[in-house]
């Protein structure tokens, strides 16, 4: 993630283009295949990290951006 790419929201690494991009299509029915054709800079373990991403639960994802971002948090 980095605030001057997409808005800092989560991106397939080396693209613009954005995980919850990718989960939303998947979520409405289309198909790995599709989106490669639709998407030909993206291999198959791009899709597969998109959905481990957004599988993995909130608090691991936000301790994560807390250790590697340069926001001082609260603490908790």
């Amino acid at each position: 993630m980095n605030p001057k790419v997409m808005v800092g929201k989560p991106v397939i690494r080396g693209t613009r283009i954005p995980v919850e991009l990718i989960v939303k299509m998947m979520a409405q029915g289309i198909t790995e295949r599709e989106i490669l054709d639709e998407y030909p800079r993206l291999e198959p373990e791009d899709i597969g990290a998109a959905l481990a991403y957004a599988s993995t639960p909130l608090s691991k994802r936000i301790e994560r951006i807390k250790r590697i971002s340069r926001i001082d948090w609260p603490a908790a």
